[in-house]
């Protein structure tokens, strides 16, 4: 149960690749060995990718019937002690909602990369779209703390796949990579290093698999074949698997742990990027292509003397509050750009102690410098 230093599976140097291309390939340097999945705009590359590449580093690839099966397989795949991983978008990514909630409370590390398109239903299904940040945090039912990842480069669709399999591992938990369509097409240059950290699996057979007393709050994961005895079950379990669904003592206790593991050690899970906040009047807090669009608007708008400054998210759940707290008591606005209706200025109102405003696009294409230059230009 530690970080290990391993060697890269790419050479080292430059490549010249998609975003989809670059997150197949990061899942593949963190030790993804099982794919399950069904093709579907924009996020198929990811699947052609692995199909090619799995063959070289002994993985094992599936393509599906349909992504409910996708997901299960991915489950039943991580129990066997694999590290895997699925990638969709859109209606995919709905059909999937009952598993992942699944996969939650038997505390499955496992991967889900979604390519976000326009929605909803059908939508533009070649078109891009940040719409599905909310159902990642709340798409199946009941109480439990999502990990999500934005990524807004290439290079970031490689690095922050292996830290999406680094914490489904060290948290046990589903963790998302939500790119959105403009990313996962974008082409780019990006670097890979000689070596890269990754994370292991904590294994250990005389401890319950469901519940310790660690500060960390997660359990050890044996698999199955290997020495202990294993029950896997969606209703409410004790700590060694065991069902008690008449014990409303026990599923609190569960319901509590699987959301503090993550919730209390928010901290350390939250990454963000900040840029000239040390004077900004103006913060524009931005995820996914739209960051990038936003640090241009910023350069642009700030040689007009306008004191603008940029909060990235590059992790969505848990949200990043204290951050927002703390540009509130400082910034006299907190500016929103997204290609959805607001979901997460929504976010940012519930801790931002000042005024906040928005900009919103859901017509399939990416927000343009330019817009969010004059949109700016308004609140100053």
């Amino acid at each position: 149960m530690a970080y290990k230093e391993i060697d890269s599976v790419l050479s080292p140097g430059n490549y010249y690749f998609s975003g989809n291309t670059a997150a197949a390939e990061g899942a593949i340097a963190a030790g993804c060995r099982y794919y399950a999945g069904y093709p579907i705009t924009p996020s198929s590359e990811i699947m052609e990718r692995i199909s090619i590449r799995f063959p070289e580093v002994n993985g094992a690839f599936i393509q599906m019937e349909d992504e409910i099966a996708s997901i299960c397989s991915v489950i039943g795949a991580s129990w066997a002690g694999a590290k895997a991983m699925t990638a969709t978008s859109g209606p995919g990514f709905s059909l999937m909602q009952e598993a992942i909630g699944y996969a939650a409370l038997t505390e499955t590390p496992m991967v889900i990369m979604d390519v976000q398109r326009a929605g909803p239903g059908t939508g533009q299904a070649t078109r891009v779209g940040s719409g599905d940040l909310m159902q990642a945090k709340w798409g199946s039912h009941g109480d439990y703390q999502p990990i999500a990842l934005s990524p807004w480069s290439v290079q970031e669709m490689y690095d922050l796949s292996i830290e999406a399999f680094n914490l489904a591992e060290q948290y046990r938990t589903p963790v998302f990579l939500m790119a959105d369509e403009a990313i996962g097409h974008l082409m780019e240059r990006m670097d890979v290093k000689p070596g890269l950290r990754i994370y292991g699996r904590f294994k250990q057979a005389d401890l319950p698999p469901f519940g310790m007393d660690q500060d960390d709050g997660v359990p050890p994961m044996p698999a199955f074949g290997e020495v202990q005895r294993l029950l896997v079950t969606g209703s409410t379990h004790n700590e060694w698997g065991i069902r008690k669904t008449d014990d409303g003592s026990i599923h609190a206790k569960l319901v509590e742990r699987i959301n503090n593991k993550v919730f209390n050690n928010r901290e350390k899970i939250i990454l963000t990027e900040e840029l000239y906040l040390d004077d900004a009047e103006v913060v524009v807090v931005a995820y996914g292509f739209t960051a990038r669009s936003a640090v241009f608007a910023i350069d642009q708008i700030r040689e007009e003397g306008c004191r603008a400054g940029l909060l990235r998210l590059k992790t969505i759940w848990p949200f990043a509050d204290h951050y927002i707290e703390k540009i509130g008591r400082s910034a006299r606005c907190i500016f929103v750009p997204e290609m959805n209706r607001g979901q997460i200025k929504g976010e940012v109102m519930k801790y931002a102690g000042c005024e906040v405003a928005s900009y919103n696009q859901t017509d399939g294409e990416i927000i343009h410098p330019e817009t969010i230059i004059q949109e700016l230009r308004r609140l100053f």
